[in-house]
């Protein structure tokens, strides 16, 4: 079996990292930067630390700030549409998912225009030229997107998220600067750790796992079991830490897949708008408990990397109920609900169809039936 790793080209990571970005951009000649970033950044002034520095630079550039949290397939293409008519060359991704997908799209359409319908990018993406040159800056400590091959669209008039897999979206440079995530609040925090713990632990447990993505995820897992209560609580070395653990993570499932909590989540967010990390880490312990009996040993080097102690001496029924119990517990002291009041019994049964459709599904270590999935979304019900 051959396996195959897809990582940026360069990465900076630190506090201050930001201050590479002037310098990339004259190595790289960018003439006209396009910066997408969401509309709450550049009213908080968060976007604005990338672009004054571009300014002071000299680094001409335009702003598209058209970004839903879960962007919309109109989000992509009116984006495109201003890349066009502002005469760009290259894009600075500032944000969390939202903005790092929609500009991965839009550099994907722009190289490969015949795409610009935005759905028949879904799945294995069949693109023949990289992306727009691109620089990814996060400011969420969760999807990793600025070093995976991997984004989402929504698609409003048929209610449903599909994912994009693509080794030509990668951002050329990604920016992991600690300072540009001070200004997430403790719920965004919160729920951006998990969707990373999510990634870690899926990473560790999907039908791909093998032995280099092992190491990125058993690693990821510790650091955000470390830090991401630290995070919440905006300790700086809280921060540094999870910038570093989802990045590890994002490595790690990018190129191996992710299983059915991906799957139900991208669902939640499609019918309900429910935030990505929140349907996450909802769903994380019941994934986990649906899939421990088909994940060998793997839960219990889960617990290890979660900080519980003495698992060598444990059963396996006894380190995979630990597992999830460590994982319960983080989710519940950063504040995640464990109920969504907007599910219905009548919905279960689409909810359920459009999960097993899902690009992640197919990772999962355990096939489920239609049935299951359903009394999976039962299990966070109000």
């Amino acid at each position: 079996m051959v396996n195959r790793i897809v990582l940026n080209t360069v990465s900076y990571h630190g506090k201050g990292a930001i201050a590479e970005i002037p310098g990339i951009a004259k190595r790289e000649g960018f003439a006209k930067v396009f910066v997408c970033s969401d509309p709450s950044l550049v009213k908080f002034g968060v976007t604005a630390k990338v672009t004054d520095l571009l300014e002071s630079n000299g680094i001409a550039y335009t702003l598209y700030s058209n970004i839903k949290p879960n962007p919309t397939i109109e989000n992509v293409q009116s984006g495109v549409k201003a890349f066009k008519e502002a005469g760009a060359d290259s894009i600075i991704a500032i944000g969390g998912g939202s903005s790092m997908d929609t500009a991965k799209a839009v550099g994907i359409i722009i190289a490969n225009p015949e795409f610009a319908d935005v759905r028949s990018l879904e799945g294995a993406s069949p693109t023949k030229h990289h992306a727009v040159k691109t620089i990814a800056v996060p400011t969420t400590a969760g999807t990793a997107a600025e070093v995976t091959i991997n984004y989402v669209i929504t698609d409003p008039e048929k209610v449903r998220k599909f994912v994009c897999c693509d080794e030509h979206d990668i951002p050329a440079y990604a920016v992991i600067d600690p300072d540009m995530m001070s200004s997430m609040p403790k719920g965004l925090t919160a729920a951006t750790g998990m969707d990373a713990l999510t990634h870690a632990i899926e990473g560790y447990t999907t039908k791909g796992a093998w032995e280099m993505t092992d190491m990125m995820h058993f690693e990821a897992i510790r650091l955000i079991a470390q830090n991401l209560r630290l995070a919440v609580a905006n300790d700086p070395k809280g921060r540094e830490g999870m910038a570093l653990g989802q990045y590890i993570a994002g490595m790690g499932f990018s190129n191996v897949g992710l299983g059915i909590d991906h799957a139900m989540a991208h669902t939640l967010s499609a019918h309900y708008d429910t935030p990505h990390g929140v349907a996450c880490a909802m769903l994380l312990p019941i994934s986990m408990e649906f899939n421990k009996e088909y994940t060998g040993e793997r839960l219990r080097e889960v617990a290890r990397a979660m900080g519980v102690e003495g698992v060598d001496a444990m059963s396996p029924e006894e380190y995979r109920t630990a597992a999830i119990a460590a994982v319960e517990k983080l989710s519940e002291d950063v504040g995640i609900p464990k109920t969504l009041d907007k599910i219905r019994e009548e919905d279960l049964d689409q909810l359920a169809e459009d999960a097993l459709n899902d690009a992640c599904y197919p990772g999962n270590p355990r096939e489920a039936t239609k049935e299951q999935v359903k009394e999976l979304f039962r299990k966070i019900m109000a």
